[in-house]
């Protein structure tokens, strides 16, 4: 699992099936380049967007039967044709890159779900189509996973969102609990905080082991590598509760010893 960017997306780990790492990195790097479009440098919002909708016009020309003219693009959709991978997901990731330009705000945990069902589930969904295991019940579970993932990265990021304008607590959570945005630019951990951030980090991993039978039911090394990618998430929400929930001075992050614990956690279950 990729640590320090795109941090759901498993990069053609050791776990992977060797024949499947070159489509992951294909979609791993049509995701990842869009990412930085949205995030990276000193680019104007509008520049941005167009950049963004140049991607788009790629994509087009894949679902057209046409050559596209990036490389990038010209390897994805080798990879598509393939595997006949769903390219609405790929849409589904460009609005959510696009709406990160954009907005900065959430009002409620229902608008925030929604991004995360465009920004985060597609690549679950993905590699479900690569595994070929793509069945509705494992859909379901790969949204739960993915979501959660999405939702943990957020979690352990507010100070680094701040830094850049973005504040993805939704509105509704800090003002139920007393939590005001001066405070998160302060990095104030009280009492308030800590009844914010152990309310989501109860809702990340309820709805992160809503998803875990899907490590089960995949079989091999991709159902290892699920259930590696489940307890990484978990993981950091731990690490987030024994740091009595201050992310501001404590960013939680995996560290050599958290993969050997996870390794024997995910022995079959």
């Amino acid at each position: 699992m990729s640590v320090e960017h795109y941090e759901n997306f498993p990069v053609a780990s050791v776990l992977m099936p060797r024949r499947l790492r070159k489509p992951v990195a294909a979609i791993y790097h049509f995701a990842r380049t869009a990412d930085d479009i949205a995030d990276e440098g000193d680019l104007s919002n509008d520049e941005r967007l167009r950049q963004l909708d140049e991607f788009r016009d790629e994509l087009d020309h894949i679902a057209n039967d046409e050559t596209p003219l990036h490389p990038l693009f010209q390897r994805l959709a080798i990879e598509i044709k393939a595997y006949a991978l769903p390219m609405q997901r790929m849409y589904d990731l460009l609005d959510a890159f696009s709406q990160d330009v954009v907005k900065k705000r959430y009002d409620d945990y229902d608008e925030l779900l929604d991004y995360c069902r465009r920004s985060a589930n597609p690549v679950g969904n993905l590699l479900l189509h690569l595994y070929e295991e793509a069945t509705p019940v494992n859909t379901a579970y790969s949204d739960a996973i993915c979501t959660a993932l999405q939702l943990i990265n957020f979690w352990q990021d507010v100070a680094k969102d701040w830094a850049i304008g973005r504040v993805y607590l939704p509105q509704h959570d800090l003002a139920r609990f007393g939590v005001s945005e001066a405070q998160i630019a302060e990095g104030r951990c009280d009492d308030n905080w800590r009844a914010l951030m152990k309310f989501e980090v109860d809702r990340a991993r309820a709805l992160m082991l809503s998803g875990k039978p899907l490590g089960s039911i995949l079989s091999g090394r991709i159902g290892l590598e699920m259930r590696m990618i489940i307890q990484g998430g978990l993981r950091i929400l731990d690490k987030i509760e024994a740091a009595d929930f201050d992310v501001f001075n404590r960013r939680p992050v995996l560290k050599p010893y958290d993969w050997v614990i996870m390794l024997v956690k995910s022995a079959p279950f």
